[in-house]
């Protein structure tokens, strides 16, 4: 090991200790870990750590192991020297069920610099400007730079566009305004990594209803002739044109393994973690239609398309047909996307209610229309994301697959799972394979369930799918992607996992920006993540293989100090991770994260 890989490990063990501080006291294992004999298990390319025997505080060798049994059903089997005795409150605990709707919001009283004034010494909004025009009390109020070398100025030939507000600063060699660049000098650059920016003309075109939609208009007349009639689709076909007479963009959609459109964090900096990790498809946020056709500068952010996506798509949502045909014929001339999803398994009640999403899935005249005329308006192909039915006793969507694909849905990826079920129980693979065999001429693919390449097999033998889309699994461990692909068990290393992290963090402050604002949107996104990574059990510490994702991790230590901070369920654990990448945080920070199940508010470290 050279002296900087050195420096860099005892930096983070330092980190890691400084951060422990044990609740509980901590029973000592019976014997050091010894890897697996079996062949599927391939241990890491980094040496693990043995566990370490200098703890901040004392080990207590009288404390008990759970009361529980540790195997019961939903818990995952971790060896028995690893586990830990269960905190109260436990997992199935009612209150630590669904969304914490009363999130903090995060915090706007900074002083932020205004970059027009910055930039031209003048602002045309003159006082009225929400921002500051006073560098002197900005940089009074600057929290202090990070540790560490600018994106931007690395990786764009020693420029950098936030220059003074930029949180890397002090690597601005030299510091002189003249070597810092212009926005618009710098926007080009980035223009290398991400794409799909849609031009400021063509969003304010949208916000003032003034974008032409030519094509859009003749499916509308010819749909509000139709939309009494019980032949909807048969009349719009013939009136529109034949969709197979039409070129279209061909994918190939066989043995792909397809990243899940994930909403809030399924981000471009996430996307690209997953796939350098063996990703074939990635898909963007859900978008909401109406909102991309209103300019709305956040929805049109979901857009953006990183450079080593060579296939990506967009998923939009909408309740009309007109309306997410207006928005299919504004995405085919404005971005660079290999496909569009129309999402139709949404199960959000107030997206339910307004008629999109799953709301779909008991509307099949209108859900027929709607890919009828997205096809008519656009020369990429169109897929629909959806769900088995609307409850458990109405799972009947396999009827309605094949006419789907007759409509023009160059694919269809079927979640095994009701509206009803939302997430819970398993999913259903013997409905997918009812729906590949009703569709045989329609690719289609499974979702749900998937956390192991053993999974990914087995559901793929058993339904006859032409590919995997992997949602909560990528969440919980990106390099899944990897793992069905070779075949095996990765026993990855906390150190492996943390330069994950690294690579995120990267991708985050040149996607979001290295000034505060942009410094907090990364750690916040990370948080997120890390509310699902945390799930994960290190392929070492089980006791059967693989994990399952409806199984829950007992509280257990790793290997290391790192592999049990990472480990925690706490989200005070998470910030304390951020904090090692992304430097301190404020003393009125607070994280919730967006699901109460995915956190507990007493800390195992």
């Amino acid at each position: 090991m050279d002296a900087g890989n050195e420096f860099e490990s005892a930096r983070i063990e330092a980190l890691v200790r400084k951060t422990r501080q044990f609740s509980v006291p901590v029973r000592k294992r019976a014997k050091v870990f010894q890897p697996q004999s079996s062949s599927t298990i391939s241990s890491s390319t980094s040496t693990q750590s043995p566990p370490s025997t200098t703890l901040s505080t004392t080990i207590d060798e009288s404390t008990s192991p759970p009361s529980e049994n540790p195997h019961k059903k939903g818990i995952a089997p971790v060896k028995a020297e690893y586990q830990l005795p269960w905190l109260s409150p436990k997992p199935d605990s009612r209150e630590h069920r669904g969304r914490n709707k009363k999130r903090p919001k995060p915090n706007t009283g900074r002083v932020r610099l205004c970059n027009i004034f910055k930039s031209n010494n003048e602002c045309q909004y003159g006082d009225a400007c929400k921002f500051s025009h006073d560098i002197g009390a900005f940089l009074a109020s600057k929290e202090p730079d990070l540790k560490g070398e600018c994106p931007f100025w690395r990786k764009q030939g020693g420029k950098c566009k936030y220059g003074v507000q930029c949180r890397f600063y002090g690597t601005h060699v030299p510091m002189s305004d003249e070597e810092i660049a212009e926005e618009k000098e710098c926007d080009d650059l980035r223009e290398k990594y991400e794409h799909n920016r849609v031009p400021i003309s063509r969003s304010q075109a949208l916000r003032s209803k003034n974008y032409p939609l030519p094509l859009t208009k003749a499916f509308v007349k010819e749909y509000e002739k139709a939309k009494f009639d019980d032949r909807v689709v048969e009349f719009i076909d013939q009136r529109l044109g034949s969709i197979s007479d039409k070129e279209k963009k061909k994918i190939d959609w066989a043995d792909k393994l397809y990243l899940a459109p994930l909403t809030t964090v399924g981000n471009l900096p996430f996307r690209v973690v997953c796939k350098r990790l063996g990703a074939d498809i990635t898909c963007g946020e859900m978008a909401m239609a109406s909102n991309l056709l209103q300019g709305q500068k956040s929805e049109l952010a979901l857009l953006k398309r990183h450079a080593l996506e060579d296939v990506f798509g967009v998923q939009i949502c909408g309740n009309k047909p007109d309306l997410v045909t207006k928005c299919v014929e504004m995405l085919n001339r404005e971005v660079d996307v290999d496909f569009v999803d129309l999402n139709c398994g949404c199960p959000i009640e107030l997206v339910y209610r307004s008629g999109a999403g799953s709301s779909l899935l008991d509307r099949h005249n209108k859900l027929s229309s709607m890919v009828i005329g997205m096809n008519a308006v656009s020369d990429i192909p169109i897929t629909l994301k959806i769900r088995a039915g609307i409850s458990d006793k109405k799972c009947n969507m396999y009827k309605h697959v094949a006419r789907l694909g007759q409509c023009g849905a160059s694919m269809i990826t079927v979640h095994g799972r009701s509206r009803q079920q939302r997430y819970s129980r398993h999913a259903d693979w013997g409905f997918i394979a009812k729906c590949v065999k009703e569709a045989p001429n329609t690719p289609i693919y499974g979702n749900g369930d998937i956390l192991s390449f053993e999974d990914a097999l087995e559901s793929k033998k058993a339904s006859g799918v032409r590919g995997l889309m992997i949602a909560r699994g990528a969440l919980i461990k990106p390099w899944i992607f990897t793992e069905i692909k070779e075949e095996r068990h990765w026993d990855i290393s906390s150190r492996e996992r943390f330069d994950m992290m690294k690579d995120f963090v990267d991708e985050g402050l040149q996607h979001w920006g290295c000034d505060t604002h942009g410094v907090e949107t990364t750690r916040r996104f990370l948080l997120e993540w890390l509310s699902f990574t945390c799930r994960y059990i290190p392929v070492g510490l089980m006791e059967r293989l693989p994990q399952r994702i409806n199984e829950r991790p007992p509280r257990y230590q790793g290997r290391n100090d790192l592999e049990t901070l990472l480990a925690s369920p706490s989200s005070q654990d998470w910030v304390r991770i951020s904090e090692m990448l992304l430097g301190p945080t404020n003393g009125s920070f607070n994280f919730v994260p967006k699901h109460k199940a995915n956190s507990y508010a007493t800390s195992i470290l």
